[in-house]
């Protein structure tokens, strides 16, 4: 027990140490004047803000899956000490919209919620009930019958029947959740590929989200990860050999969304993504990994595009449609893997 009340001591005292030393107290906020004015500065700007009662022609949904509060406070303060300061005085872009707001994420069944019903609650505007996409609570996990005549419609939906252009791009699996809820409807957020489900279910008429994906809403731009569910379990992946797909039922669905659709392409590396021009591409499917797509710290930037240059190519694509696009777009895992101190490796 003293080993162990002594590397706790320790640790102690090189944080306190370490706090005292970054913490340098600039001069004017010493002074109530310099906290007076700023409060003046931010009344006057919400004052002089005046209400946009315009149609909005585009829309992008971003998704910063797991940032909280907590989160988002982190690399604030990280971001800030990285430009000299202390840190909590620094501003982020998304600190100066002019309108922010919280929610609050919960299932129907559960309190504690997953990227299922919440997705499914943002973009489809109900909320449902855990591990289930694009369903109404009356729908129940895992049970496959219980899924028809409950399914909702998405906003992406709803765009894509008003005439615009629909895309998402994402860092995970395409088939992951939170891109998941905008077009398909599943009892089990799970059913990645019909291998992921029983004979059962298959014969009850369920079907897997991968093949959702190709066969719903007719999406303009996928791009993300998910490339082994797309393909027979006899199809070797292109850029890792010794992978394989995941379908049993030996359909290649990348073969499928191109051949019902003109002016599309398909591309898994970074190389074929760039060769795609935009101006003369009206479909644009990019699979860049099997599973998720890897952390920006660990991206191979010879074989993935960034998130960025993924964003960019989606709204290029998008943008020609004159009445309009619906872009859903998310940065998945901000608060997975951060080494314990919850600075997030995206």
């Amino acid at each position: 027990m003293a080993g162990h009340h002594t590397i706790i001591i320790i640790g102690l005292v090189l944080f306190l140490s370490l706090d005292s030393t970054l913490s340098v107290i600039p001069e004017e906020e010493k002074y109530p004047s310099f906290w007076n004015n700023k409060g003046k500065q931010a009344l006057h700007k919400a004052l002089d803000l005046k209400p946009n009662v315009r149609r909005a022609k585009n829309i992008i949904l971003f998704l910063g899956d797991g940032m909280g509060i907590a989160t988002v406070t982190a690399s604030r303060v990280l971001k800030g000490q990285l430009k000299g300061g202390n840190g909590e005085e620094y501003i982020l872009a998304m600190d100066t919209f002019p309108h922010l707001a919280l929610s609050k994420t919960y299932n129907v069944d559960q309190q504690m919620p997953d990227s299922a019903g919440t997705g499914t609650a943002y973009q489809c505007g109900v909320k449902a009930n855990y591990g289930t996409l694009g369903l109404s609570a009356s729908a129940q996990r895992k049970n496959c019958s219980s899924s028809f005549g409950n399914e909702v419609k998405s906003v992406l939906h709803r765009a894509k029947m008003e005439g615009r252009s629909v895309g998402i791009v994402s860092t995970a699996r395409v088939q992951h959740a939170s891109p998941a809820a905008s077009y398909s409807h599943s009892a089990d957020r799970n059913w990645y590929a019909d291998s992921d489900m029983t004979s059962a279910d298959l014969k009850a008429g369920c079907r897997d989200i991968a093949y959702q994906l190709v066969h719903n809403t007719d999406i303009n731009v996928i791009l993300g990860g998910g490339r082994k569910y797309m393909f027979p379990n006899t199809t070797h992946d292109p850029e890792y050999p010794s992978n394989k797909g995941s379908r049993s039922d030996n359909v290649d669905l990348t073969a499928v969304w191109l051949r019902d659709r003109e002016n599309a392409k398909y591309v898994w590396n970074k190389d074929q993504f760039d060769a795609v021009n935009p101006e003369k591409t009206d479909y644009l499917m990019g699979l860049f990994e099997p599973g998720d797509c890897r952390y920006e710290l660990d991206r191979n930037h010879k074989m993935d595009p960034s998130l960025t240059e993924m964003v960019e190519k989606a709204i290029r694509i998008l943008r020609r449609n004159p009445k309009g696009f619906y872009l859903f777009v998310e940065d998945e895992y901000c608060c997975y893997d951060t080494g314990g101190i919850g600075f997030p490796k995206r």
